[in-house]
């Protein structure tokens, strides 16, 4: 097994990134947690999963029409 020389300094540089990168994903989790859908957006989400797949237009086929036009 091989031994890893690490600086202090480094090692706190990555402790503090860290705590930093935890602070903003938290922040965003409380912000999707207080994000409602209006009643709109949930009649809307519900018939979408209502539609079958298969009526759905493929990104190959929609990148085809593109493509030709």
């Amino acid at each position: 097994m091989e031994t890893t020389t690490i600086k202090t300094k480094d090692l706190t540089e990555l402790i503090r990134d860290v705590a930093e990168i935890k602070e903003m994903l938290l922040e965003q989790k409380d912000e999707m947690e207080e994000t409602k859908l209006t009643d709109w957006a949930k009649e809307e989400l519900e018939k979408a999963r209502k539609r079958p797949e298969k009526d759905y237009t493929s990104l190959e086929e929609i990148k085809k029409r593109i493509l030709q036009k």
